[in-house]
């Protein structure tokens, strides 16, 4: 009897789930619009100046007068699901099509292209979308408008403002700025008859175009180009599908011949009728298998809304995360953060020709704000880097709130996707070794005593003049950057570290670069001001000397940079080591004020180091130049020892700590190891954003 029980109450609860949940059909569907006998308005509506006649023709053609400012989509009739709202189950999809792009006449002006498009449902044209907005979008570029909120696979044939090229097949997302891009190296409106694929796959996200001019392709899942985006992000769980195009005063032909669309099942829930006949049935069932039905329903039900629960509240934890560190960020004023997609139109989705250079924790794209008309450069965190993510909220909040002419400024910041990105001005001149080492040209002595005068303002700005002092750590001439101007911006605060005037030293962690180190870091691992002022110190001695702090390959007495230089010193032949390619070409009471001021500030005794104060004062001649002994000194240090092994050199000569598990599976910098030493990091060269 029991079991009998159970078999009914399981049967009734599939008869009333199968009418509850019911299955929408997948969509699919093939349309010649070649075929003589092809209803050309049956399952597609025409908008603005679309038409059919022997096939879809999106703008105007020539027997219908002027076929300049036109614009035109065609849209299946019907609401296509894409996502369903109660599950967040997202459909797959794959849509085909043919179409041809051709000139009316020999001109060789022609414009502007045709999408296969996604948005919310109804479709409808936007006013103003002529011209290169290809019908999708007009001039207000207000992505929360609903009428922005469009993905699209644009196939573009003329050259705009915004666009990378004059032919190219683009991704677009809820901007006319397409998120990812490739150019066509042929011509895309010869004529001839294109195949095209677009493709969704629901589990990896990954959106994908395929543009072919073989006669009969194979698709077999490779692309011209594609896209990671979560569609749920930025459509409506219905949408319309369809074609759009538009000319300007540049004008051509927009065709589409073919099409079919293939979609998965999304599992939505039904109202209205199917509930009545599911109260119907239901109350014509015996009690005890409602009872049953009612408590196995309510389980399954529970255990589904439980698990979508679950999953919100992780979201909403990772979203409180990131509001928790926006709210720090904001702190400071004028940085903003960017939002994800802004970046990758900005850098064409950090296209490897925009690379600027690359370093131990990221690369730095250059990219350009349309909004705003505006050059910047974006530090791109590389993923699963701990320290990078550590220098990433340490350089946000401290740059941020700083504000002087000499030190880069940060545009703003963005975490998303799992990327971590600083954004900052662009600066056109590159930084100062590029200059130094990597030019043709030769750097004049004027301007490289203006870059030291700006790098020692910005310090006196960091370490005396700012509400806390910031200890940089990381002074070095790819740190330095150069504007258009060539006024020196000192940049790459991610292993910078705040210290209270009235304290002191507040850091223990060894890090920066050798060469540019103190010979204090090295033994206790302690960064302060003087050590800060040690390594301008070295800044300054190369910059008067055009040579590394360290060069390996040189003579035994000219190694070493500080010693060279102070042997010099001692022997009155200073200008021996000045900089040959100037050819004598230099003030010689400035250089020679540079590099003994250099060496004062390289002393081995930091208690014997100036004040950047101090720096400044003599090289504006304001003060005389310090007496110093004709030996370069030789300190004695009683700091507590520290293992080597807990540090690696990189391939720049970066000295990094090595970070080991704790116990808490996580990593730490800061914690000292007496096991055997880790094989050595490799740091990149830095770009000093």
């Amino acid at each position: 009897m029991r079991s009998r029980t159970k078999a009914a109450c399981l049967f009734a609860l599939y008869f009333s789930l199968s009418l509850e949940i019911a299955h929408v059909s997948p969509l699919s569907f093939k349309l010649n619009f070649t075929e003589s006998n092809h209803n050309g308005s049956a399952t597609v509506q025409f908008q603005e100046d679309a038409f059919y006649n022997k096939a879809v023709k999106l703008t105007k053609d020539e027997l219908n007068g002027k076929i300049t400012q036109s614009v035109g989509r065609a849209v299946y009739t019907d609401p296509v699901p894409l996502w369903d709202s109660t599950t967040g189950q997202l459909a797959n999809f794959t849509t085909r099509f043919t179409f041809k792009l051709y000139a009316p006449t020999n001109d060789s002006s022609y414009g502007e292209g045709l999408a296969f498009f996604l948005s919310s449902y109804p479709s409808v044209v936007p006013n103003s979308s002529i011209d290169g907005y290809l019908g999708l979008f007009n001039n207000s570029n207000d992505q929360n408008n609903p009428l922005n909120q469009i993905v699209a696979g644009e196939f573009d044939s003329h050259k705009n403002t915004w666009d990378p090229d004059g032919t190219h097949v683009g991704i677009t997302i809820h901007s006319i700025v397409s998120v990812a891009n490739v150019t066509w190296k042929s011509s895309i409106n010869d004529g001839r008859i294109a195949n095209a694929w677009v493709t969704y796959h629901a589990n990896s996200k990954n959106l994908s175009v395929f543009l072919s001019y073989q006669d009969n392709p194979q698709f077999s899942g490779n692309s011209s180009l594609s896209y990671s985006v979560d569609l749920r992000e930025y459509l409506t769980d219905k949408v319309a599908i369809g074609f759009s195009a538009s000319t300007g005063k540049f004008v051509e032909l927009h065709q589409i011949l073919y099409w079919e669309f293939d979609s998965t099942d999304v599992h939505l829930m039904k109202t209205g009728k199917t509930k009545a006949i599911l109260v119907i049935s239901l109350s014509t069932s015996a009690s005890a298998v409602v009872c049953s039905m009612g408590l196995v329903y309510f389980f399954l039900h529970f255990r589904t809304v439980r698990r979508i629960r679950r999953s919100r509240e992780k979201e909403e934890e990772k979203l409180d995360c990131d509001e928790s560190i926006d709210s720090e960020f904001e702190k400071g004023r004028g940085p903003r953060r960017f939002r994800y997609n802004e970046l990758i139109a900005a850098t064409n989705n950090f296209a490897e020709e925009r690379k600027l250079g690359e370093g131990g924790f990221g690369a730095v794209y250059q990219g350009f704000l349309k909004d705003q008309n505006i050059e910047i450069a974006i530090k791109r965190v590389a993923k699963g880097s701990t320290q990078g993510r550590k220098e990433y909220i340490s350089e946000v909040k401290i740059i941020s709130r700083l504000r002087h002419r000499n030190l880069v400024q940060l545009v703003g910041w963005c975490h998303e996707n799992g990327e971590f990105l600083l954004v900052y001005e662009f600066m056109p001149n590159r930084s100062l070794d590029k200059h130094l080492y990597d030019s043709g040209n030769l750097f004049a002595w004027p301007l490289r005593f203006k870059i030291t005068i700006g790098v020692a303002s910005a310090l006196l700005y960091l370490h005396e003049e700012w509400e806390q002092c910031v200890v940089h750590r990381d002074i070095k001439p790819s740190n330095v950057m150069l504007d258009s101007g060539f006024t020196a911006k000192l940049g790459d605060f991610g292993l910078a570290r705040l210290v209270d005037h009235d304290r002191g030293l507040q850091t223990t962690v060894l890090a920066g670069t050798m060469g540019y180190m103190a010979p204090e870091c090295v033994t206790s691992g302690k960064a302060s001001k003087e050590s800060d002022v040690y390594s301008f110190g070295i800044l300054a001695l190369e910059i008067a000397c055009g040579r590394r702090p360290v060069v390996p390959k040189e003579d035994h007495d000219k190694i070493s940079l500080v010693q060279w230089v102070w042997d010099l010193y001692g022997r009155n032949e200073l200008l021996n080591a000045v900089d040959r390619r100037f050819d004598g070409e230099f003030d010689e009471r400035e250089v020679v004020s540079l590099m003994v001021v250099g060496l004062w500030c390289a002393h081995p005794d930091y208690n014997l180091r100036p004040s950047i104060h101090q720096v400044i004062s003599v090289l504006k001649f304001e003060a005389p130049l310090p007496d110093l002994p004709p030996k370069m000194p030789v300190a004695m240090y009683f700091a507590p020892p520290i293992s080597l092994c807990r540090f690696s050199y990189s391939s720049n000569g970066m000295l990094k700590e090595l970070e080991r598990p704790n116990g808490y599976g996580t990593t730490s910098s800061s914690s000292a190891t007496n096991d055997s030493c880790a094989p050595p990091s490799v740091r990149l060269p830095e770009v000093g954003y």
